[in-house]
């Protein structure tokens, strides 16, 4: 295996750097269609009870691709997706291809000025979208709108034969907007060469085939979704689409996994978890998993110590992998076993991918010393082509790769450090600079920092991720108002919800008269205060039992003495994570058996005891939660009228 911080930064003992050719490569929709034509009736996408065959996808993504090509689109043009996870999700990115473009994803849940924003950044050829969400994408200027759903009939007309195919993969497969430190969200281009060769150059790990079950659990937005859909849909598997709902429920998302065989599972660490704590309440199905695959986010060996204990680390196996999606998806592997949650404290994520180079380097590029931490730069195939329209940022980041042969050799400014230990892997110790990872979204602070500085009462702004309670970090910000001017914390979350997805906004709000300073007079963020207790309205006493028993239960998990009735779950310091928790006990201590979806749509002890307390039904059906989430999700993803953390 290449490990070129061994032959760069000679870290890594007993390893010799190898020569490898490289991976054969082709574009991604020409690969699915030979994989089509070998499996043509088995299963590739799967929705509750709804499936298609391979042969029905490819049919269907052609008769799209060809009333596409009616657009006279060019290779490396774009197209916009915006569809919740479906199966006209899937047909649209492949039609796209198909039709010699790259897809622009976009979730539905984004506020409609962000997804302006990237819209009016890309300025793609045109939008494929659904008739209910073409509101939240239609823009004047912005190229055709194709509702797939209203013109159905039209499409079903066009010949569903092979097409000649237009792109070569050093054309543009896909275009996937990240968070920017200037407020402005950056698209990162990555070719069909770049995608391709990820799954042909980790197949010798995985053996991925036609019978893996695999489950589409993160927005197309997020990168892990490459993952997902093209390692499954190119290996013959089936693809099983996890309702947004579904998503948000540990217990339905389990209960998922068991009834569809699901093999290849693929989380942040952070959703693994829940289902870890899941199985430690007595929750436990029987698993067809082969493989757990992380991603996103930093892993912590140690609570994955009781899933070892119940299931082993040879069935289903879990691996590690680093990754950024400015190198495609993933770039390390390493797979975790039972003797690392007990043993190991450190981050470790392994060895690179055979056609990818990691180099451990200081400020000026020069490799660091044995045992040193250096900044992560990876070089090699995963390279994207940059950000579009961002010259001067794609010069900054991707910049000259002098280990490597050939002038036009790119490596990537990851901003990641690392160190390399004496057996050859890669201690990863986060980030250099102000970008967090939270549920496996990686965050610009700057960019919130930049969006609250817009608001007509803040002078200035910090941002920060803390973790001053129980769960994940959360995001905190801290204002110095204009003269005259004293904006409420209710005031900046509205201001930014309006302007930025759910997991970018803080959840509490500090003004300061000054930020204080270090000796270098930059502001001193290590002095920042930890966000005070929320004032509440006042110590309303409960009107009923179930409102006492909700509030202990909130309390008990918030790790907070004091939670107002009418306090909103998400402004008291919740998250999704720490919601799944509430839900899980309530299903325990008070014997009710309810959806998950009840807890996003009543967020405050006093509705949800109201809706506990009149509902004629407790035991709802899957079906019936299934449909009154849809409803949830509207408001929920697309009014932004509840406080979730949304980090699917």
């Amino acid at each position: 295996m290449q490990m070129a911080w061994a032959e760069v930064n000679s870290l890594a003992r007993g390893t010799e750097s190898q020569a490898f050719a490289p991976f054969p490569c082709e574009t991604l929709s020409r690969s699915f269609e030979r994989q089509a034509a070998s499996t043509p009736d088995g299963v590739a996408i799967q929705l509750g009870r709804e499936r298609l065959t391979y042969r029905e996808l490819d049919q269907r993504s052609r008769q799209l691709a060809r009333h596409l090509r009616k657009l006279e689109l060019r290779p490396d043009s774009l197209v916009a997706v915006c569809f919740e996870r479906s199966f006209d999700l899937i047909i649209a990115m492949l039609a796209v291809l198909k039709a010699g473009a790259g897809y622009l994803p976009i979730d539905p849940s984004y506020p409609v000025e962000r997804i302006s924003m990237i819209l009016d950044d890309a300025n793609p050829s045109a939008i494929l979208t659904q008739e209910a969400l073409a509101q939240r994408v239609g823009r004047r200027g912005s190229g055709s709108v194709i509702c797939v759903d209203r013109d159905r009939h039209s499409i079903a007309e066009q010949g569903s034969h092979g097409l000649d195919e237009s792109a070569s993969a050093d054309n543009l497969a896909y275009v996937i907007y990240t968070s920017g430190s200037t407020g402005r969200p950056k698209g990162v281009m990555v070719t069909h060469r770049n995608a391709a060769r990820l799954f042909t150059s980790t197949a010798h790990w995985f053996n991925f085939g036609p019978s893996d079950a695999w489950t589409l659990f993160h927005s197309s937005a997020f990168d892990f979704s490459v993952w997902e859909i093209w390692g499954c849909l190119l290996s013959g598997g089936r693809l099983v689409c996890v309702p947004h709902w579904v998503t948000r429920s540990p217990s339905d998302f389990y209960k998922l996994l068991a009834e569809d065989r699901i093999t290849v599972l693929n989380q942040t660490p952070a959703a693994f978890y829940q289902l870890v704590q899941l199985e430690e309440a007595g929750v436990v199905e029987e698993l067809k998993l082969r493989y757990v695959i992380f991603g996103g986010e930093a892993l912590n060996f140690a609570n994955l110590r009781p899933w070892f204990e119940r299931h082993g680390d040879q069935t289903p196996q879990l691996i590690n992998m680093y990754g950024i999606t400015e190198t495609t998806v993933h770039v390390t592997y390493r797979p975790v076993t039972a003797g690392d949650s007990r043993n190991e404290t450190r981050s470790l994520i392994g060895v690179p991918i055979p056609d990818l180079r990691i180099y451990l380097l200081d400020s000026e590029l020069r490799p660091v010393a044995a045992g040193d931490v250096g900044e992560i730069f990876v070089g090699g195939a995963g390279v994207a082509r940059g950000y579009l329209n961002r010259p001067e940022l794609t010069a900054e980041r991707f910049v000259r790769d002098p280990f490597a042969e050939g002038p036009s050799m790119l490596m990537y400014k990851s901003g990641d450090l690392a160190r390399a230990t004496e057996s050859g892997d890669l201690e990863y110790l986060g980030r250099g600079d102000l970008q967090v990872k939270i549920r496996g979204y990686r965050i610009e602070l700057g960019e919130i920092e930049a969006t609250l500085a817009d608001h007509p009462s803040v002078a200035q702004a910090v941002v920060l991720a803390r973790r001053d309670g129980p769960g994940e970090p959360k995001l905190v910000a801290y204002i110095v108002g204009k003269p005259s001017a004293s904006p409420t914390a209710q005031g900046l979350r509205d201001f930014l919800k309006a302007r930025l997805p759910e997991h970018m906004v803080p959840y509490a709000y500090e003004q300061l008269e000054t930020f204080p300073l270090t000796i270098n007079g930059k502001v001193d963020r290590a002095a920042l205060p930890a966000p005070r207790e929320v004032v509440h309205a006042g110590p309303e006493r409960a009107s009923m039992p179930l409102e006492r028993e909700i509030g202990e239960i909130w309390r008990e998990v918030l790790a907070t003495g004091a939670v107002g009735l009418d306090d909103n779950f998400f402004d008291v310091g919740g998250d999704s994570l720490l919601l799944a928790n509430v839900h899980g006990r309530v299903q325990r201590e008070l014997k009710l058996d309810i959806p998950i979806t009840d807890l996003f749509e009543f967020t405050t002890i006093r509705g949800l005891a109201r809706h506990l307390s009149t509902s004629t039904a407790t035991k709802a059906s899957r079906a019936d939660a299934q449909e009154r989430a849809q409803r949830q999700r509207a408001a929920f993803g697309r009014r932004r009228e509840f406080h979730g953390r949304d980090a699917s």
